[in-house]
């Protein structure tokens, strides 16, 4: 992928955002807008989806990391629709796997397999790796680009290690597999409210909310 020009949650100066205005979210996910409205609350704007502008292009996630994605789409939504896009990707790091499934955190088990899939191929490939050296992490990167390119990054992530089964209801993806020690429990066995105080994308929310704020 070419280099890009960006910068990491600095003055905002590149996005001349006004008061009042809309941000566009990068995605057609009604739950993620509900999700991210939550975390960005308080922001002088109107957040809307691809579906609200009616944006139907896919952008392919060719990059090799979390920021590569998370730029390519902001970048490209940002210029097909003429406003302040948000963009972000996330996924799993797991240091005994070298870092895997990271970018391939949604496609680990292949192209369509479930949540459940996905642990069972993660914890089976993990079968052999000792408590002690399960530790992982929850990685965000979320890029906020004007319609002429300039982007500016957030990221949050979040510490821990993978257990030998799943534990908790709540949450989707590799939630009850991911134990906080902190907190003594899995990240599906917190509520909606205490995850996103802790996760990996409220952290990088919060940063993108503050930058946010700069911009008006």
């Amino acid at each position: 992928m070419p280099a890009i020009s960006r910068r990491r949650c600095g003055p905002a100066e590149g996005l001349h955002i006004l008061s009042g205005g809309k941000l566009l979210l990068a995605t057609r996910n009604r739950a993620k807008v509900r999700e991210y409205s939550r975390l960005l609350r308080g922001i002088p704007y109107t957040i809307i989806s691809l579906q609200d502008v009616g944006i139907d292009e896919e952008v392919e996630e060719t990059g090799d990391t979390f920021e590569e994605n998370a730029v390519l789409k902001a970048k490209t939504y940002a210029k097909l629709s003429g406003l302040v896009t948000m963009a972000d990707d996330s996924g799993l790091e797991v240091d005994a796997l070298g870092g895997a499934p990271g970018v391939l955190s949604a496609r680990y088990a292949g192209d369509g397999a479930t949540d459940e899939e996905r642990i069972a191929f993660l914890l089976a490939n993990m079968a052999d790796i000792a408590w002690q050296n399960r530790e992982a992490r929850f990685r965000c990167v979320i890029a906020i680009s004007s319609p002429d390119g300039d982007v500016e990054l957030c990221q949050g992530t979040c510490p821990g290690v993978i257990t030998f089964e799943p534990r908790g209801e709540n949450g989707f993806g590799y939630d009850p597999v991911f134990y906080l020690p902190d907190r003594d429990c899995t990240m599906a066995e917190l509520s909606l409210e205490e995850k996103n105080e802790i996760s990996h994308r409220g952290r990088a929310a919060g940063e993108a909310r503050r930058l946010l704020m700069r911009a008006v």
